[in-house]
């Protein structure tokens, strides 16, 4: 899979871009705050139908304008086509010029992997960051998956209105418990999966980047074993979410531990360990998903392989396969014996 062209129209920084992208490693340089992660973000927005950056969608407009679009054309090893955004004020999104109506139509079209500066915390922040990694790694997969995610959190929504009402009552619980037991379970199931599927890819990746002086594994934690036990967990925590007034149990609360020779590294990891433990379970989504659509998605790298000495660049880039790669840095970054293209940004300008 790779993307072919990218048009912009007042989108951030942008009043008019089109872009021909290389079919292998695309690197977008310049100083800080010139546009570059702006050509990221168009891509990810495309792929996901939303920014990694903003939940805000005004921001997406240039200042002065009262609409944005982006255009992506992409090849698939069977076919081509066109995802477009455009936000007018509402956002639509459209594949091969038919509205989407529904998110879970939208994503999968366009595969990405995405690495930001950001992601180094992933590991260090709360769970919440750990099941955004998750959502969107199997979301791209399994479209299913996102429509039973959102069926349980509306259904939580509603659970928790309920127990903040002043008149309520236990009994009445049964019916939201039963729903939630019902989509839990599915979604339970979908990342149990992919959390096993992950396994052995992140284990033989960590130990070729560190060169075997490190071993890592991934434990998945949730409240769900299976629909019965589920639905008596919740009902044995009931007193305690009326108290609080939220549902207390369920996988709106799963995580996952990254262990680094057995040590928790949200707990026991240096700085050095945390990026490469992010960026083995990145390549490692990479080739899961290889391994699911028999081609590889498109890999975003933002300000990131500047930070990497040489080597573990080296060791990095032999892991890619034949990944289209877009990469942004503030240095020009020459990588021999690869079919590389450069791009210089400059306030919105591309050379």
């Amino acid at each position: 899979m790779n993307i072919k062209k990218i048009e912009l129209h007042h989108f951030r920084n942008y009043e008019h871009l089109q872009l021909n992208l290389n079919k292998g490693i695309n690197i977008f340089y310049g100083n800080n705050a010139q546009g570059k992660t702006n050509i990221l973000e168009a891509i990810f927005l495309c792929s996901i139908g939303r920014s990694f950056r903003t939940n805000k969608e005004k921001e997406l407009i240039q200042f002065g304008s009262d609409f944005a679009s982006v255009s992506v054309d992409f090849e698939k090893k069977d076919r081509e086509g066109n995802v477009k955004y455009t936000i007018n004020p509402k956002k639509s999104f459209f594949v091969n010029g038919v509205k989407v109506k529904r998110l879970s139509d939208l994503i999968g079209t366009i595969n990405t992997v995405i690495f930001t500066p950001d992601d180094i915390n992933t590991l260090k922040d709360g769970p919440a960051a750990r099941r955004k990694f998750l959502d969107i790694y199997i979301s791209q997969l399994r479209p299913a998956y996102l429509y039973n995610l959102n069926l349980y959190l509306k259904t939580i929504e509603q659970r928790n209105n309920y127990l903040r009402l002043p008149d309520r009552k236990e009994e009445i619980l049964e019916i939201w418990d039963e729903k939630l037991a019902e989509y839990a379970e599915k979604v339970f199931l979908y990342r149990r999966e992919y959390i096993e599927k992950i396994k052995p890819k992140l284990q033989d990746i960590h130990e070729k980047i560190t060169e075997g002086k490190e071993k890592i594994s991934i434990i998945y934690h949730s409240d769900f074993q299976d629909r019965n036990q589920f639905q008596t967990c919740l009902k044995d925590h009931r007193k305690i979410d009326f108290i609080k007034g939220f549902t207390t149990k369920g996988v709106h609360r799963d995580d996952f531990d990254v262990l680094i020779n057995e040590n928790p590294v949200h707990v026991y990891g240096s700085q050095g360990q945390h990026r490469t433990a992010m960026l083995s379970l990145k390549m490692a989504e990479l080739g899961v998903i290889y391994d699911e659509i028999g081609e590889y998605p498109i890999l975003l790298l933002d300000d990131f392989m500047s930070e990497l000495d040489y080597k573990r660049r080296k060791n990095f880039l032999d892991h890619i396969g034949e990944a289209q790669v877009i990469i942004t840095g503030t240095e020009k970054m020459e990588l021999k014996n690869l079919d590389c293209s450069l791009f210089q940004v400059k306030k919105g300008e591309i050379e």
